[in-house]
């Protein structure tokens, strides 16, 4: 998960600890994505006696509709289904079908356009595909976490007609208690206090994990990003966390209890690496935002319960989605524009603009010759994807000490988890617990082998779980479990990265990108992949006649060739 948003770009089968990147990304559609490990063992049996039925606690949507940045989204969003219907719609072809190329072409069709979205894969979803075992069980590529300070996803939901579809959970964040195995510590925001008093409420009352003098220094040290707002935060990026805590005479041991937790969760590293932007970002709509960190779990698993929804209104708008059509390489005509999209097939698809929207490292090995000395794209080196794990374990019982709710570790290996058989309404199981967790920061084991892993995996929960799971098995024994590596998933970020992040309509005409990484505000997220999408369907549509110019003047050349 990434409490900005979420985890993964790539997910391969490995079988040797060996990694290329020439192998990371040039894995075959239709491969399996993550490895699983079944262990036979007697399942219990619960038939005729205890019915399939869910008991975990969900509560109401919160009231998101009147904030700014939710009323704000919903603009872009009339604005773009209002915009004036086209003489002769644009055929835009769009590749990678993760969030950021299916909220582009939605909202291309929501304008009238007609298009055509193509992934290299079978599953949709990109950083939130998942597959389905032999089992009947699924597992994703990250644990997905949508916060009430996701505007554009939140539109997107009710757009769709789909808000039921997210179970929220109540108002906390919960820590473990590393000094206290099996203990967690949590910061309740109340519901009858408004923003910011209800997360300074939350602070204040939590006495476990942080003194009274450090609540006060790490106060006075944030006041000047209350008080800046966003061209504070924004200048930063140039600052880790740690250097930022340091300058503003914050003590370290806040960082140690809070803000490891929170950069693992934000970006999958510690805070020496992480920008202190990313952090600002999270607090400043956290606590600006009375439900800004009211957490919900989709109801189900990603590619069927949020993009198939996505998938149904662009085809009934007269747009096209196409699995397992990689892009292969980008044709460009004598003046460095886009003549058409080569696919591994050997297919060539033609429009009349086109977008990219696949994960930066994978668009950067696509990237023409002949642009790659334009500062545009030649900013994007900086950006690079951070590994991370995801892990599923499947345990012979029903676990018993955990929440209905998103966990933070405060491990050193594992960044947050869950119990998806209590938390999700498709996994839910009355039996048998299924923690779904993250392994960051994976650079150091994402060579590794599974059970490596595992037996990592294990040792760390058997710290969260004192009474009921032990490393050696002796008390929960595992059932199966899949593990899902992602080599290069959201970009790091790392200081001075934002200079690097490019806006959504290219210097080359009819060219745009859309993906986390490209320019907003909400960083490495999946509602930064969703407002991408919605800001690269804005230029286009800005664009219109200047594409269709350019399109006859294409077909000009071509009857005189």
């Amino acid at each position: 998960m990434s409490l900005c948003g979420s985890v993964s770009a790539l997910n391969l089968n490995f079988k040797s600890n060996k990694i290329s990147m020439g192998r990371v990304l040039a894995f075959r559609s239709g491969e399996s994505m993550g490895n699983t490990l079944r262990i036979p063992l007697k399942k219990r049996s619960c038939k005729g006696a205890c019915p399939l039925q869910v008991v975990c606690i969900d509560y109401p949507r919160p009231e998101l509709e009147n904030t700014v940045n939710f009323l704000e989204a919903a603009s872009l969003s009339a604005y773009l289904r209002s915009a004036p219907r086209p003489t002769k719609p644009l055929k835009v072809i769009v590749a990678g079908a993760g969030l950021a190329g299916l909220s582009t072409a939605k909202y291309l069709a929501d304008a009238g356009h007609k298009p055509i979205l193509l992934e290299a894969r079978d599953v949709l979803g990109g950083k939130v595909a998942a597959w389905k075992d032999d089992d009947g069980d699924w597992y994703e590529t990250g644990l997905h976490i949508f916060f009430g300070a996701y505007p554009n996803v939140q539109n997107l939901f009710g757009e769709l007609g789909i808000n039921d579809r997210l179970q929220w959970k109540e108002h906390s964040m919960i820590f473990a208690m590393p000094n206290k195995p099996g203990e967690f510590s949590r910061f309740d925001f109340p519901e009858v206090l408004p923003a910011p008093l209800n997360g300074i409420w939350a602070i204040l009352k939590n006495n476990e994990m942080l003194t009274w003098p450090e609540k006060v220094k790490f106060a006075i040290g944030l006041l000047p990003a209350m008080l800046g707002g966003q061209p504070y935060v924004e200048a930063q990026d140039g600052l880790s966390v740690k250097e930022w805590m340091r300058k503003q005479g914050v003590p370290d041991r806040v960082t140690e209890e809070v803000f490891i937790a929170m950069s693992k969760a934000l970006n999958f590293i510690n805070p020496d690496e992480l920008s202190m932007q990313c952090i600002l970002i999270a607090l400043n709509r956290f606590l600006q935002e009375k439900h800004g960190s009211k957490m919900a779990f989709l109801d189900g698993n990603p590619p069927e319960r949020l993009c198939m929804p996505i998938v149904n209104h662009i085809e009934s708008l007269g747009g096209e989605v196409r699995l397992n059509s990689r892009l292969k390489k980008i044709e460009l005509n004598a003046d460095g524009t886009v003549k058409s999209f080569l696919l591994n097939n050997g297919n060539i698809i033609e429009g009349d603009a086109y977008v990219v929207a696949t994960p930066v490292d994978i668009f950067k090995l696509l990237l023409p010759e002949d642009w790659r000395e334009i500062s545009y794209f030649k900013k994007l080196d900086k950006l690079v994807g951070v590994p991370v794990i995801n892990v599923h374990i499947w345990f012979d019982r029903k676990l018993k000490n955990t929440y209905d709710h998103l966990l933070f570790s405060r491990s050193s290996l594992l960044s947050v988890y869950a119990d998806m058989s209590v938390t999700c309404k498709e996994y839910y199981n009355p039996n048998q617990s299924m923690l779904e967790l993250v392994f960051a920061p994976a650079e150091e084991w994402i060579a590794q082998s599974d059970s490596e892993i595992i037996d990592a995996t294990m040792k760390e929960l058997a710290k969260l779980f004192p009474d009921e799971i032990s490393a050696d098995q002796s008390k929960a024994k595992v059932v199966k479990y899949h593990i899902v590596k992602t080599p290069r998933s959201v970009y790091k970020t790392v200081p001075n990265c934002e200079p690097c992040r490019p806006v959504q309509r290219s210097p080359i005409q009819g060219f745009y990108l859309a993906g986390d990484y490209t320019k907003q505000k909400y960083l490495a997220s999946m509602e930064g992949a969703v407002l991408s999408g919605k800001f690269c369907a804005q230029s286009i549509v800005q664009d219109y006649e200047l594409l269709q110019t350019l399109g006859q003047r294409k077909l000009t050349e071509a009857s005189i060739h």
